[in-house]
């Protein structure tokens, strides 16, 4: 699904259940270009500008049934379970949604282990600033009302160890994440019997903790391919041979994108030294050549820019 906000997704709604909407879905430069300019699935009313209508009721209910009807019932549910106000004034973007109903379905663990706001702010939401919440009060708002608090703490705690566990029905193996975004919207993963698991980054110690039983089913890594990312890969695949137990990394896919790593927002480089001191016999052979070659090139790949399930399906796991 391509970025979009909520008042847009309920705009999409009203025209999947009533054919029009006079909701200003047209400022989403998506729905604006591809629905309405090269589908032609919604169009103006004849002398209304001020509503949209769908053109052809199948066409636009298959477009959108396939596309976003998923989607829409899932943050719909979130909010009658929340208790969040429901109306189209919400800016909430897309990304301000996925964090939401994170924080809704993990509010006991993270109330239990509660950083300060900019802290909160800059690791939930990964993509903006530290000062994000302060400056969307409606947000605050929201985060607040689901953690069931009045304010952040002004001390971070000592000891902050977060796990994070998205459960599925019939888990066939379990995928270690790196960053919280596989978890902020999980449908995808469960409708696959992947389970995910989330620890903090770089915060290995909770894995320590976990007992032999929750280690039955093969477990996978999934990260940032940069010298962070592999760093801790390694960390975490020491802790699991101490428990006699194989994890492997998430290998990206030949054609995925490389970014430099002095891109903005990106913070790990790599260490100039043999292999940027990695630990070799971690990875495969393929593996440390693709290593070797971010390394030389100064780039790295991303772990959001890399469709895991499509990964896990091309090696046919």
């Amino acid at each position: 699904m391509r970025s979009i906000e909520w008042k847009h997704l309920k705009g999409l709604h009203q025209l999947y259940e009533n054919g029009k909407t006079k909701l200003k879905i047209l400022n989403n430069e998506y729905i604006n270009l591809v629905l309405f300019k090269q589908k032609k699935l919604i169009k103006f009313q004849e002398g209304n500008h001020s509503v949209v209508m769908v053109t052809n009721k199948k066409r636009f209910a298959d477009f959108y049934e396939q596309n976003y009807l998923k989607t829409y019932k899932y943050y719909d549910d979130f909010f009658t379970d929340s208790g969040i106000e429901n109306n189209a004034k919400k800016t909430f973007t897309e990304e301000d949604l996925k964090a939401l109903v994170f924080i809704y379905y993990n509010r006991e663990e993270l109330r239990n282990n509660l950083t300060t706001q900019k802290k909160f702010s800059a690791q939930v939401f990964k993509y903006e600033n530290s000062k994000y919440l302060e400056n969307k009060p409606s947000l605050k708002n929201a985060v607040l009302q689901l953690l069931e608090i009045n304010v952040f703490p002004e001390v971070d705690p000592k000891n902050q160890q977060w796990r994070f566990i998205v459960d599925c029905l019939d888990p066939k193996f379990v995928v270690l994440c790196e960053n919280l975004d596989c978890l902020k919207v999980p449908i995808e993963y469960q409708e696959n019997n992947i389970e995910l698991w989330y620890v903090g980054g770089n915060n290995t110690k909770p894995l320590i903790h976990i007992s032999q039983d929750k280690l039955n089913l093969p477990i996978y890594y999934f990260c940032d391919w940069d010298y962070n990312g592999l760093s801790i890969y390694s960390r975490i695949k020491q802790i699991f041979n101490d428990k006699n137990k194989n994890i492997e990394i998430i290998q990206p896919l030949p054609n995925a994108k490389r970014l430099p790593v002095s891109v903005k927002h990106h913070k790990s480089e790599w260490n100039k030294a043999d292999f940027s001191n990695l630990t070799k016999n971690h990875f495969t052979e393929t593996q440390v050549e693709l290593i070797k070659e971010l390394i030389t090139n100064d780039e790295w790949i991303e772990e959001e820019s890399m469709d895991l399930i499509a990964i896990m399906k091309e090696i046919n796991i």
